[in-house]
């Protein structure tokens, strides 16, 4: 390729490479806002619906967003794998306020690849998009600023996965002088590989000569990988405040991340997210670690992500992807049961099929050995069979009766474990952790709040993947022959591949969904009154549509009770929960979202679809109530303490709202600590990858053939790939403790 150039055009293209390239900047906002009569009939229709007792209004966000300042979000802005370009922060801010109107959302880029320039855009982006936003306590939306903390581990040990740190204000000297990433191996060879498509140094000179009428995307690569490439990582043992800004601070583990925002004292919420999500959490993982006084901090830790573009984190299954922990002695590849056959078998069963007429004892060989080296390199197992299709792997690693789970579900992680297992590092005093529900997008493309409607599956979620055959060959090695036996990895040459190798890029595009929300019941629309709301846990999570829902304990000791708070009860406690479905969305957008930002924004940004609510909602077909009982005694097995649904209570058909009481009388005899709360399920509709790997089924119910939903060139581009969905809501957890005599 270089000599079909020559050293002259090589020359060229070298200099348009590297002179040509531009800074990103955040952009600038619109000063126009929506008309003032939009959002009093938003908040009129919720009240039509709001019980008696209520004095909040509910309130719908997104607090987990990436512009294009972060890394991966602009790799997958690039044309050849479909991308649309910059969605800087500014984007975020008109998407929020025209296109999903929702009512709050915060920019939580990648801390580990933020410059000092990108940080100090963002937060005055945040700024601007408030300041156009009206009167303070009554604004059209309510910006936060925060970034991601996105730390990966090798191992189920070291890896805490990642976090999103929002902070309530947003003046200048209310925020840290810089983001805090995270370190750990993965994530620094993420945040240092500075390729196009993997590739070398040379690449970057080739890939715009390649694409030459696109190139300017692949030249603003370059000029900002020369910008991150100048950011140099803090001197450690010095104080966050007495830190340079113009550093990239890091923080090992969530005690050191927690210890820095102690230090600069500001008022944030440290929200955990994707903590089921095995596309990049080693097999054996649980949440075990961060129950322990060092890895928490309960005053900033109060919410938990349970649902986004990313997938359910919700539901506990017993099952796990290896036993024990890959990279540890004695890890081992545990046997298929119902519902769930572990990716290591799948490896197995893949050479299996390739043994032809070799003798049995071989084949046997043959297939333990696979098994052994799918566990031994852990999340980048799919790379020790050569020449293994998508299809190959069938629908091994999924969750398969869960409600849309993440990809390679890790249950060691899931809200409901987190929420039952307890830490008895100190025996008289034994920590639980106490946690909110709420739901985000994640979404990369600057687009909050992107679950009103079911388009757009390349934009409003995050499947991506090379628009040809010829550039995929760029980002995965050509198709191997399928080889008889495996290949083991060592962690060396895991880590020297390609990092789009490591993970598997391509299975997981048929799970990314349009995205979550949160809710909170506010009083009122200042930031003030949706941070209130956020720190004492009156909130709940939505799977995008805007469900209404309350959950209240009736016989508290106070009296009513809301979701998020935590009692102490010695009798039976009485709850009610009250649920309406989302209005039903009408196509296209209100007239007067092309008024203010014109034809070819409404298009760009909001794919010339925005939340349109029409008159009808949707029905609620039943309220289901989860309880989880706290855990007394380091062996008490977690499977016995989840009890989901332990009470399913249908919904009349006839009825717009449906409101239920129930009590239980189990909780005195028990005389334990219990968590209840309740989802509200929407009748189906058509969602962006619920039906997942799509599998073909035989009569058992076992995937025969999968139909992956590709996020490249072997999926059409206008296939949004939906299948029926039952959308729903979380409450947040109602914590009740026994305070009674024993029984």
């Amino acid at each position: 390729m270089v000599a079909a150039l020559g050293l002259g055009g090589l020359g060229t293209a070298a200099y348009v490479t590297y002179g040509g390239g531009r800074v990103e900047s955040a952009g600038t906002a619109r000063s126009a806002r929506p008309p003032a009569e939009t959002i009093v009939a938003r908040a009129a229709a919720d009240l039509a619906t709001q019980p008696g007792a209520a004095t909040a209004q509910i309130l719908f966000g997104d607090l987990h967003v990436h512009t294009t300042f972060s890394a991966d979000a602009f790799m997958r802005s690039l044309p050849l794998v479909g991308g649309e370009g910059a969605h800087p922060p500014a984007d975020a801010c008109d998407f929020a306020r025209f296109c999903s109107q929702v009512d709050f959302f915060a920019i939580t880029d990648h801390a580990e690849g933020l410059t000092p320039r990108q940080w100090s855009e963002t937060k005055a982006s945040v700024r601007q998009c408030n300041a156009v936003a009206g009167d303070p306590a009554n604004p059209d939306v309510v910006a936060f600023t925060g970034w991601e903390w996105s730390q990966v581990g090798l191992t189920a040990e070291d890896h805490y996965g990642h976090k999103n740190v929002i902070f309530r204000d947003t003046g200048e000297a209310e925020l840290p002088a810089r983001p805090v990433g995270a370190g750990g191996t993965l994530a620094t060879s993420l945040r240092n590989a500075a390729s196009i498509g993997g590739g070398s140094a040379l690449d970057r000179v080739l890939v715009p000569v390649q694409d030459f009428d696109r190139r300017q995307r692949y030249l603003d690569l370059v000029a900002r990988q020369l910008e991150t490439r100048q950011l140099r990582d803090c001197a450690p043992g010095v104080g966050t405040r007495e830190l340079p800004a113009d550093c990239r601070e890091l923080a090992a583990t969530p005690g050191e991340l927690f210890a820095k925002l102690r230090d600069w004292g500001f008022a944030s919420l440290v929200v955990p997210h994707g903590t089921t999500w095995g596309f990049y959490t080693p097999p054996g993982y649980t949440w075990d670690k961060q129950l322990t006084a060092a890895e928490d901090d309960p005053d900033r830790q109060r919410l938990i992500e349970i649902f986004s573009g990313h997938g359910n984190s919700e539901e506990y299954r017993s099952w796990r992807a290896v036993e024990g922990s890959y990279q540890q002695p004695g890890a081992r590849c545990p046997e298929p049961i119902p519902g769930h056959e572990p990716c290591c078998w799948r490896a197995g069963e893949i050479v299996r099929a390739r043994c032809g007429g070799v003798a049995e004892a071989e084949c046997e060989r043959r297939v333990e050995k696979a098994r052994r080296d799918y566990v031994a390199a852990g999340t980048a197992g799919h790379l020790t069979v050569p020449g293994a299709s998508v299809e190959d792997w069938k629908e091994c690693g999924q969750c398969r009766d869960c409600f849309n789970p993440s990809f390679n579900y890790r249950p060691g992680g899931a809200a409901q474990y987190v929420l039952a297992r307890g830490d008895f590092s100190d025996p008289a005093h034994p920590r639980h952790a106490t946690l909110g529900f709420i739901a985000s997008s994640d979404n990369h493309s600057a687009r909050p709040g992107t679950g009103y409607k079911e388009v757009g599956r390349r934009k409003m979620g995050d499947a991506a993947g090379p628009e040809t055959a010829e550039w995929r060959a760029r980002f995965f090695p050509r198709d191997e022959a399928p080889a008889p036996e495996s290949r083991a990895l060592g962690v060396d040459e895991v880590l020297g591949r390609n990092p789009f190798q490591i993970v598997h890029l391509e299975r997981q595009a048929s799970f990314f969904l349009t995205g979550g929300l949160v809710a909170v019941h506010s009083q009122g629309r200042s930031r003030g009154a949706i941070w209130d709301a956020l720190q004492r846990r009156e909130v709940y999570a939505t799977s995008g549509e805007r469900i209404l829902l309350w959950f209240d304990l009736l016989n508290g000791p106070g009296g009513r009770a809301p979701m998020g708070a935590e009692v102490r009860l010695g009798a039976a406690p009485r709850f009610r929960a009250r649920a309406a479905g989302a209005f039903e969305q009408k196509p296209g957008c209100p007239a007067w979202v092309g008024e203010r930002i014109g034809a070819a924004d409404q298009r760009r940004l909001c794919l010339d679809e925005c939340h349109h609510p029409g008159d009808r909602r949707r029905r609620i077909t039943r309220i289901e109530v989860v309880r989880v009982q706290r855990q007394r005694a380091p062996g008490e097995p977690v499977a016995s303490l989840v009890q989901d649904p332990w009470r399913r209570l249908e919904c009349p058909a006839d009825r717009e709202v449906c409101e239920v009481e129930l009590d239980d009388p189990e909780f005195v005899g028990g005389a334990r600590d219990a968590v209840y709360y309740v989802r509200a399920i929407q009748e189906p509709t058509p969602a962006v990858n619920a039906g997942g790997l799509r599998c073909e089924r035989d009569a058992s119910g076992a995937c025969v053939r999968p139909r992956p939903c590709y996020g490249d060139y072997r999926t059409p581009y206008d296939d949004d790939c939906l299948a029926p969905n039952e959308e729903r809501a979380w409450s947040s957890p109602i914590y009740v403790r026994w305070g009674g005599a024993p029984p």
